[in-house]
């Protein structure tokens, strides 16, 4: 049915009551119309709402309308089914009555057939009630509710008798034995009232508005059988028959309960008082009607002057039923202290075999019940725990936490709370412990509190260790780099925050110079023994404004604070830099001298700590590319030359995919015969079309790697070259620069060895030039490397020797095949007699141990016939040739190199 459709058909229910409610004021010969027309409307009505309510059950079971409702127990459909039977029996007695009437007047003081089919409605309609209120689950609980309802009624039905029933005794005398044949509907109703009223603020909250609806229509059928009562003792109708109407009014709300309340939820729960009183609604009506009870009796008792039989009849029966009531909760009672007392005893067992401490303590915190175990726990007597109250054993910091377990007693919730307190031990040790408190109440006696204690010191210790262990360095037991990057974040949001000028915040990097050479010779058990060495010179430096922490390898780190002059940070940054070289560290039985490159970095009023760390690493970066021992503080530039190196990495990687890298040949020649013997690869990069050297690039390769693959491309374009130029029967070696990182790469040796496969190139005609400093580098892997070269057959030079890196005993170990002089000796050669000594001697050494020298930088006529004067075998530069493309080193196939020579 449409919502509009409803409406029109409650106002036309509406309208047709009213028509029938003029009727009582309508006169029809010695009556009026409505007591005239009698039953037979409301015969109509009921069947009418029989069959709305029996089309209504079918239609909820099809579609499911009272879905919500099932899941709170309730049943619909056979809710409205057994409320259908009910307004058919009402039916069925209203036209009983109306026949009754049309062929006799009948009897008043007699149960008619349509009294029977009247009073069989109710329980149908208790039924049907009770499917959409359902009864209170156990047969003890619905045995209280049917006692307390019955109280109810003799309640109210006794107030009913002393305001309206007991004049009409006293008028009909001799008659009055017949009066219960007139009181049988208002006490049926009665008593089905208060039974089921209780059942309404118990319903579901989903099925609360067809329960008020249905309860209401029978409220109204109740208040019409009262008057219909009257009518029977009293003879003429009551207000001209207002019961028909009133009866008519019950009939028509009753069918239409389904129309009212589907497609409508119900209302939301909501407690009546406090507590949830609601839960005791039978108990609630049941007092509140013996009290009304009471006060009208009273009244009567004193303005009657005889009491009727009726009166003692309901008040004995009540009484025998308060008996009843009264044995139940004494059983009840004895239930509920059997309960109590297992749960002491089960408390008692659960105190006794827990690890927790357990107490019950009064509200001034005196101990009421303490657990076994619990004082040796805390090394204490139990005498001296049941003594003075707890608060006494509680540290004072932690006493204002406490408040929160008083509130319990005001608020009396079930909510426990939950503490973390510092807990005074006989030793006198604080002991660290998690609470659990709650209200603790016991019939009878006053409220206490439980408190379940757990001692929880071993994992704050284990807590605050691995907090230590995240936040400090495991080998100097300074502060890691997790702690000073967030403590570098809170010093400079708390000066961003701060109006006051508290002074600059800076910076230190300290790299340790060599510290690499001292883990690869000593090994790293003695490294991180002299780190514990230089953290401790460091830290004895040190102001309470600064702190120390280690950045990660050999690097440490210093956030100087509140610093008034930048000057100071300064001086600070060149005094750790002397205390780490001042003298010599302890490692392995050998004295061993370090130098420290540190970079400083100031942070202005926008720096963030990221950008503070960063400056201060691009300052330590540019320090140490100044050589060892420098100090250097950040300057704007630093961090341009740090992304242009990046940048070119970037563009490098791009060339080297892209083929822009070319190779260039520089001759190298026998001095003595001017003769071609070998070349030496130098590598350019064509970049836009502009030619680059290797100084502008090697660097930056070195940095990012790329120097690993850029230098197999050039060694396997040499060989390829070079292998062609020995197919024309040219007897030319070759020269190839190698750096640290190739040759400390993995797989550097097996590379040479697949590169001279691949070209065909004999491996005596391949000679590598190695810096001398590789030899320092990591000593141990670049020998072995270089050793495994040379069992290819590959032979080895030294290139720029002479500059200090190397040592005699170098050559001795690593037998090399070639050494060449530095360029810086020869440009000074016939100009400086230290210089020129130094030369004949390098000269005279390589003679001595048969090793082939090599002149580097030949570019005056003079330098090259002192350096044959001193016996020099061989020599390149400018004045011998030019670096050139292959094309050109054709040219010079077989031939000498130039006419000067």
């Amino acid at each position: 049915m449409g919502l509009q459709a409803r409406r029109l058909s409650l106002f036309g229910l509406g309208a047709l009551f009213l028509l029938y409610l003029l009727g009582t004021l309508i006169p029809a010969g010695e009556s009026t119309l409505a007591a005239e027309l009698g039953q037979w409307p409301n015969a109509l009505v009921a069947g009418v709402a029989g069959g709305s309510l029996l089309y209504a059950s079918k239609r909820w079971a099809r579609t499911g309308a009272d879905r919500e409702a099932h899941v709170d127990g309730a049943d619909g459909p056979a809710a409205l089914r057994f409320l259908g039977l009910a307004a058919l029996a009402w039916c069925a007695g209203a036209l009983t009555h109306a026949i009754t009437r049309t062929f006799s007047a009948g009897s008043v003081f007699s149960i008619t057939l349509g009294d029977l089919f009247a009073l069989a409605a109710l329980p149908l309609f208790v039924i049907g009630f009770t499917r959409f209120a359902p009864w209170p689950g156990g047969l003890r609980t619905a045995m209280r509710h049917i006692t307390d309802s019955y109280v109810c009624a003799a309640a109210v039905f006794s107030v009913v008798w002393v305001l309206l029933f007991s004049p009409l005794y006293k008028e009909l005398g001799e008659g009055a034995g017949l009066l219960g044949f007139a009181l049988v509907y208002p006490v049926a109703d009665i008593v089905v009232l208060c039974l089921l009223i209780p059942l309404v603020f118990m319903s579901p909250h989903s099925t609360r508005r067809a329960v008020l609806v249905a309860i209401g229509a029978l409220v109204v059928i109740a208040s019409s059988d009262l008057i219909g009562a009257v009518t029977r003792l009293t003879g003429p109708p009551v207000a001209g028959g207002v019961e028909q109407p009133v009866r008519f009014l019950g009939f028509a709300l009753l069918g239409a309960l389904p129309w009212l309340v589907e497609h409508r939820p119900g209302a939301e729960p909501r407690r009546i008082t406090g507590r949830g009183l609601y839960r005791f609604a039978p108990e609630i009506a049941a007092l509140g009607a013996v009290l009304l009870a009471t006060i009208v009796l009273t009244v009567g008792g004193l303005s009657l002057p005889g009491v009727a039989p009726a009166l003692p009849l309901a008040a004995g029966t009540a009484v025998l039923v308060l008996v009843v009531r009264v044995l139940g909760m004494l059983e009840e009672n004895s239930t509920l202290t059997r309960m109590v007392r297992n749960r002491e005893g089960h408390f008692n067992e659960l105190a006794r075999n827990s690890g927790d401490v357990i107490l019950v303590l009064d509200r001034d915190g005196g101990v009421f019940y303490v657990s076994p175990g619990t004082a040796e726990a805390f090394g204490y007597r139990l005498d001296d725990v049941l003594a003075a109250p707890v608060t006494t054993l509680i540290h004072p910091e932690d006493l204002s936490r406490i408040k929160a377990v008083t509130d319990l007693f005001e608020e009396r919730s079930n909510q426990g709370v939950h503490l973390r307190l510092r807990v005074r031990a006989a030793d006198g040790t604080w002991r660290h412990t998690e609470s659990t408190v709650s209200l603790y109440e016991q019939p009878g006696e006053p409220d206490r509190l439980l408190v379940t204690t757990r001692d929880i010191s071993a994992q704050v210790a284990l807590q605050d260790q691995v907090e230590h262990l995240t936040f400090h360095d495991g080998v100097t037991g300074l502060p890691n780099r997790a702690y000073l990057e967030e403590r570098a974040s809170d010093v400079l949001a708390h000066r961003a925050i701060n109006d006051e000028n508290t002074g600059d915040i800076a910076l230190i990097f300290l790299d340790l110079d060599g510290f690499t050479a001292v883990n690869d010779s000593a090994g790293h058990v003695r490294g991180d023994h002299m780190l514990g060495q230089a953290a401790r010179r460091l830290r004895g430096e040190l102001e309470s404004n600064a702190t120390l922490a280690r950045w990660g390898g050999d690097e440490f780190a210093v956030l100087v604070e509140d610093v008034p002059e930048a000057q100071r940070v300064v001086d600070l940054a060149e005094r750790l830099g002397r205390v780490i070289a001042s003298e010599p560290f302890q490692v392995a039985d050998r004295d061993m001298v370090l130098t420290a490159s540190i970079g400083v970095a100031f942070a202005e009023p926008t720096t963030d700590s990221g950008e503070l760390l960063r400056n201060a690493d691009v300052a330590m970066t540019r320090a140490k590319e100044r050589g060892t021992g420098h100090v250097e503080v950040y300057a704007a530039h630093m961090h341009e030359m740090v992304v242009a190196r990046l940048e070119l990495q970037i563009r490098l990687r791009r060339a080297l995919a892209d083929g822009e890298f070319f190779l260039e040949y520089q001759p190298i020649v026998d001095l003595g015969t001017s003769q071609v013997t070998a070349v030496e690869a130098l590598v350019r990069w064509n970049r836009d079309g502009e030619v680059v050297g290797p100084d502008a690039f090697i660097g930056a390769a070195e940095e990012s790697g790329l120097i690993v693959p850029l230098g197999e491309w050039i060694l396997r374009e040499a060989c390829e070259k070079v292998a062609v130029w020995r197919v024309s029967d040219w007897d030319i070696g070759l020269s190839v620069n190698l750096s640290v990182k190739q040759v400390l790469s993995p797989r550097f040796v097996r590379t040479v060895e697949g590169v001279l496969a691949e070209t065909g190139l004999s491996a005596e005609v391949l000679t590598l030039e190695v810096d001398e400093e590789v030899l320092l580098e990591d000593e141990g892997d670049a020998v072995a490397r270089l050793g495994e070269l040379r069992e290819l057959g590959v032979r080895l030079a030294i290139d720029d020797y002479g500059m200090g890196y190397a040592s005699l005993a170098h050559l001795r170990e690593l037998s090399v095949d070639s050494i060449k002089i530095d360029p810086s000796f020869i440009a000074d050669l016939g100009r400086d007699d230290t210089v020129t000594l130094l030369t004949h001697t390098i000269i005279q050494l390589g003679r001595d141990l048969g090793v082939q020298v090599v002149a580097e930088g030949i570019e005056r006529p003079e330098q090259l016939e002192q350096l044959r004067a001193m016996g020099c075998d061989h020599g390149q530069g400018f004045l011998v040739a030019r670096p050139m493309p292959a094309e050109g080193v054709d040219s010079l196939a077989g031939g000498e190199a130039g006419p000067d020579l």
